[in-house]
C-alpha cells in the first residue's frame, strides 16, 4: 500500500509485522520491523531502496498499484544490504536495463559482488552531488560512509526538506501509521536506543563528526530505512544520537546490570546474590539480571549500555568458560 509522507514523496515499503530477528539471530526485533522504501512523483520519478529478498514479490505488486513500472525514472539505493536491495534484481526485470542506478562507488561494487555483474546503468555519487528531479526540487547525496557500511550513503530532498537517512535514526518497529509521533513514545524510545546501541554505536565517533553536517540541512521529516519516519521535531533523534554517542546518561537511576552463565545454578545463585546486596546497599539503583543464554544478547548489550556499572560471571570448564 502506498501511504503519503509529503506532497508528492510516498511510502512504498513493507511492514514485516512477523519478523522476530534480524542480522541472522543476532538482534531480536520484538516490535516488528519495516523495510522502507518511497516514492518520489516529480518532472521525475524517484524510487528510493527496495525492500528485503523475501517480500521481493510483494513488494513489486505494490509498486504496481502505485505507479507503472516504465516510468520510473531514476532508482537510489543508499546502502547495498539486501533488506534495502534484496528486491532490485526482480524489480530490473520488469524496468528498462539502462534505469539508471544511482549509489556510492563502493555500493556499486557491493551491488555486484551479491547480484552479479548485470548489464545495470549505474550513477556513482559522493557528498555534494546533486540530480534535478524537477519543479525546483533536487536530491543531495551525503556521504553516510561506516553508518553503518562502508557503502552508506543517506538522500536530502529540497523543497520538502526530507533527510532521507539510510540506517541512521530508525528502530526495528512495525507501526502501521508510519510516523514516530503515532508510536507508543516508550516503546519507540526503547527500540530507537536499542538500534543505536547494536547498530551504531560502534561508530560513535564518526557520528559525532557527522551530525554537524546534518545539521547544517533545513530538514521537516527524517525519513529512515527501518521504523518509524520523523515528522515533529525530527531534531530529536539528531539529539538522542548526539547524548547517546558522546555516552551521556540514558537513564534517570543509576543503573547496574549482572550478566552471567551457569551451568548448575552455582554462578546463578552469585549473581542473584550480587543483586540482592546491590539492593540492600542502595534501593535507589536499577538492578538488571541476565543469564546469557536465556537472552538476546542485543537486548542485554541495549541494558549494559545504560548502566553505570556491570558484572560478568561464568563457570569454568576445561580452563575456559562455556561458550553462549
Amino acid at each position: 500500500m502506498e501511504k503519503n509522507i509529503k506532497s508528492n514523496v510516498s511510502w512504498v515499503g513493507f511492514l514485516d509485522w512477523e519478523l522476530k530477528n534480524f542480522h541472522g539471530s543476532d538482534y531480536s526485533t520484538n516490535n516488528g520491523s519495516s523495510q522502507n522504501a518511497y516514492l518520489i512523483k516529480e518532472e521525475k520519478t524517484v524510487l528510493i531502496d527496495t525492500v528485503w529478498t523475501p517480500n521481493r514479490c510483494w513488494f513489486i505488486e505494490n509498486l504496481k498499484n502505485s505507479i507503472d513500472l516504465n516510468k520510473i525514472d531514476y532508482i537510489v539505493i543508499n546502502h547495498s544490504e539486501r533488506d534495502h536491495s534484496g528486491a532490485l534484481p526482480c524489480l530490473m526485470k520488469h524496468i528498462p536495463k539502462n534505469t539508471p542506478i544511482y549509489c556510492s562507488a563502493t555500493c556499486k561494487n557491493y551491488i555486484e559482488g551479491q547480484y552479479g555483474k548485470k548489464d545495470w546503468t549505474f550513477e556513482t555519487v559522493k557528498t555534494g552531488d546533486e540530480l534535478d528531479i524537477g519543479h525546483n526540487k533536487k536530491l543531495v547525496f551525503i556521504d553516510m560512509k561506516m553508518l553503518h557500511w562502508p557503502d552508506s550513503m543517506a538522500i536530502y530532498l529540497t523543497g520538502d526538506n526530507i533527510l532521507f537517512s539510510n540506517d541512521a535514526f530508525g528502530q526495528h518497529l512495525a507501526l502501521h501509521e508510519l510516523f514516530a509521533d503515532k508510536a507508543d513514545e516508550r516503546v519507540l524510545e526503547d527500540e530507537a536506543l536499542k538500534y543505536f546501541v547494536n547498530i551504531l554505536n560502534p561508530y560513535s565517533a564518526i557520528l559525532l563528526n557527522k551530525i554537524p553536517e546534518i545539521e547544517k540541512l533545513n530538514i521537516d521529516i527524517i525519513a529512515p530505512s527501518h521504523g518509524a519516519i520523523w515528522r515533529k521535531n525530527p531534531g530529536q533523534i539528531i539529539e538522542k544520537y548526539r547524548n547517546w554517542a558522546s555516552k551521556c546518561s540514558t537513564n534517570e537511576k543509576l543503573q547496574i546490570t549482572i550478566v552471567y552463565d551457569t551451568m548448575w545454578e552455582g554462578t546463578k545463585n552469585i549473581a542473584h546474590k550480587i543483586a540482592n546486596n546491590i539492593y540492600l546497599e542502595n534501593p535507589n539503583i536499577n538492578v538488571k539480571v541476565f543469564n546469557i543464554s536465556q537472552h538476546c544478547k542485543s537486548d542485554i548489550a541495549t541494558q549494559i549500555f545504560k548502566s553505570y556499572a556491570i558484572a560478568v560471571g561464568a563457570p569454568t570448564i576445561y580452563n575456559s568458560i562455556p561458550s553462549a
